[in-house]
């Protein structure tokens, strides 16, 4: 049993090579659904709890991103819903899905926005149930979730559903039931991918909508760093088209 830093890249490697190639399909028809989405003034939403917010900030407000992007998060409830901070101690939050319907209406969304939801297991109350209302609303709705963790798991919102069954897109970051890939010699499993994966997609998603836009001769609203010579100034004339629509920070 190869237990090291070596034997953990080369899972990495093998996985990432088969994402790629397996989601490409996937990958175009989520940037051609949000390709429309940009072209008729909407802007992308995205949501994931836990560790999945992580890809959520992979998406919305990054330097290389798309700018017309917003992250919605359960610390929404404190910093906009007046709610107490002590509220997100809990580890059930993610898993209430009433907290959803809070976190939609507290969001500055419109008709024309689009909706990316992160969830791994995709399983938990507040996705399961802020996806439903996504729909519920008429938005489009790219889910991002490991098929075979989903799959192996039952939904934790009343009505059975899984983020995966309300999509109109699926992307499948590939991890494993557990998301670890590293057996142990007593038991269990260590070495998570789905945070690589998932971040690869999101990436290769704005990759194509980048191509399509181009392809259109379309100028692509991305951000530069905010840490490069006029990086400021450039975002900042890119966000007063999105003044109100898109957060940052928080």
């Amino acid at each position: 049993m190869d237990i090291s830093a070596a034997a953990y890249v080369q899972k990495v490697e093998t996985l990432v090579r088969e994402v790629a190639a397996g989601q490409e399909r996937a990958v175009r028809d989520a940037a051609t659904l949000l390709c429309a989405c940009l072209r008729g003034d909407g802007v992308i939403q995205a949501f994931g709890s836990g560790h999945s917010e992580a890809i959520a900030m992979e998406i919305a407000g990054r330097a290389g991103g798309l700018v017309p992007t917003n992250r919605l998060a359960l610390r929404d409830l404190v910093l906009y819903g007046g709610e107490p901070p002590g509220l997100l101690g809990s580890p059930e939050l993610e898993r209430d899905p009433s907290i959803a319907r809070r976190i939609y209406e507290l969001a500055p969304v419109r008709p024309q926005d689009a909706f990316v939801m992160i969830s791994s297991s995709g399983v938990n109350g507040s996705v399961v149930e802020l996806a439903s209302i996504v729909k519920e609303r008429g938005h489009k709705l790219v889910a991002l979730t490991s098929v075979r963790h989903s799959s192996e798991m039952k939904s934790r919102h009343p009505t059975g559903l899984k983020l995966l069954d309300l999509a109109d897109v699926v992307l499948d970051n590939g991890a494993p039931y557990g998301d670890a890939v590293i057996p142990l010699p007593g038991g269990g499993t260590f070495g998570a991918v789905s945070t690589i994966t998932s971040a690869l997609l999101a990436q290769m998603v704005v990759a194509e909508v980048v191509r399509e836009l181009l392809e259109a001769g379309e100028a692509p609203p991305i951000y530069r760093s905010a840490n490069v010579l006029g990086g400021d100034e450039h975002n900042r004339a890119l966000e007063a088209r999105y003044a109100g629509r898109i957060r940052r920070g928080g």
